[in-house]
């Protein structure tokens, strides 16, 4: 059958516009698949990495806009197998323009980049933060964003904790992930806080000592406050990530149901494209098969083209892909998102798979009718 090859490649382009436009079609679609798949693969079927194996996060039970008492703290932190806990409180608030969206956290700034080892930032910077009140400390992406440096001032209007504050930034660090993020000190904004409203949490992140420990622990912790005015709930990062990302309903069928939506669109285009090439090639059918070529050369040499069209649309398709996947995973988005790795094998392999399916299916009734055309009939059409 290979011997076929050239001819077969030769008449993927006997009409180029038509050929060209399957394949963008194709690549689109390919692309549009390889997001949805990456985000499928990240969001549910990767592995912890080893830093957020090593973390649990506590949230109230009952929503995460809930807080729970600050005191919680200590007793977390008497576990066995837990090293040490950090509380942090989601900030919100607006940088110079609303439409100017990062994280804001205020945490315990001595335990930011002991629970989070991942974070690099020089020794001094560290120091100077921790030491400073009204210090800060951003990821180096949101650094290049904004043009920031160390030593400038920043300056947030609060909406969930009304007020102006202005903060130094005392140090850059990096990240593995997407790091356009904010740390300050918590203590700061306990202080500029009414009475009524301090000595709650946002979350409790705890580091423990062995990964195998964290269901044990996160059970105890659920435990200790079941009866509790303020139930808890207790997970991985890894799961406390999904949360955010649930706040938009039911992702994974959404996900699955734009994948389902993608491959049935493009098979009808593709089978259509392909009902046209062959309608255009009965009487081309007759002459092949006068010349010696059996029911199957033909047949063959149809999905063959089809195949061949998919193959390069899908492959198209996937790296068109990766650039989106890895433009999702450094915008501010991806630092709620489990990392995202643009050139994910698996996602290769399904939007190239998928996409020479599509081309088999899609050719295979037409491919059928025209290589059990007889010879005269096919010699009499005048399509």
């Amino acid at each position: 059958m290979f011997r076929f090859l050239p001819l077969v490649l030769k008449n993927c382009w006997r009409n180029r516009r038509r050929t060209l436009l399957t394949i963008a079609s194709i690549s689109v679609s390919m692309c549009l698949l390889g997001v949805m798949i990456a985000m499928y693969h990240a969001l549910y079927l990767s592995d912890a990495t080893p830093e957020q194996a090593l973390r649990v996060v506590t949230r109230n039970k009952i929503s995460l806009t809930q807080q729970m008492p600050e005191s919680y703290k200590n007793r977390i932190k008497q576990f066995p197998g837990v090293r040490e806990v950090m509380v942090s409180q989601w900030f919100g608030g607006t940088y110079k323009d609303p439409k100017n969206f990062f994280a804001r956290f205020a945490a315990d700034s001595d335990k930011v980049f002991t629970i989070f080892p991942e974070l690099k930032i020089p020794a001094d910077q560290r120091i100077a933060f921790e030491r400073d009140r009204t210090g800060c400390v951003i990821g180096r992406d949101l650094a290049n964003k904004f043009k920031l440096k160390v030593g400038d001032r920043m300056a947030l209007v609060g909406d969930i904790f009304p007020g102006d504050y202005i903060f130094t930034v005392r140090g850059i660090f990096d990240s593995p992930r997407a790091s356009e993020i904010m740390y300050f000190s918590r203590e700061y904004l306990e202080q500029t806080l009414p009475e009524r409203r301090r000595g709650n949490a946002g979350v409790f992140t705890t580091l423990i000592d062995d990964p195998s420990s964290a269901g044990r622990i996160a059970a105890a912790i659920d435990s200790e406050y079941r009866n509790a005015s303020t139930q808890t709930k207790t997970e991985s990062e890894q799961q406390y990530l999904l949360g955010f990302v649930s706040m938009l309903g039911n992702v994974k069928v959404f996900l699955i149901a734009i994948s389902g939506a993608v491959m049935f669109t493009i098979l009808l285009v593709s089978a259509n494209t392909m009902a046209m090439s062959v309608r255009e090639r009965v009487r081309e059918v007759g002459v092949l098969k006068t010349l010696g070529f059996t029911d199957g050369n033909v047949l063959g040499m149809i999905l063959g083209e089809a195949v061949a069209i998919s193959l390069l649309g899908g492959a198209i398709g996937f790296l068109l892909s990766t650039v989106l996947v890895g433009g999702v995973a450094h915008s501010p988005a991806g630092g709620f998102l489990p990392p995202l790795s643009p050139l994910e094998p698996a996602v290769a392999v399904s939007c190239i798979v998928t996409a020479c399916i599509i081309g088999f299916v899609s050719s295979l009734i037409p491919a059928l009718g025209a290589s059990r055309t007889p010879i005269v009939d096919a010699l009499r059409s005048t399509d």
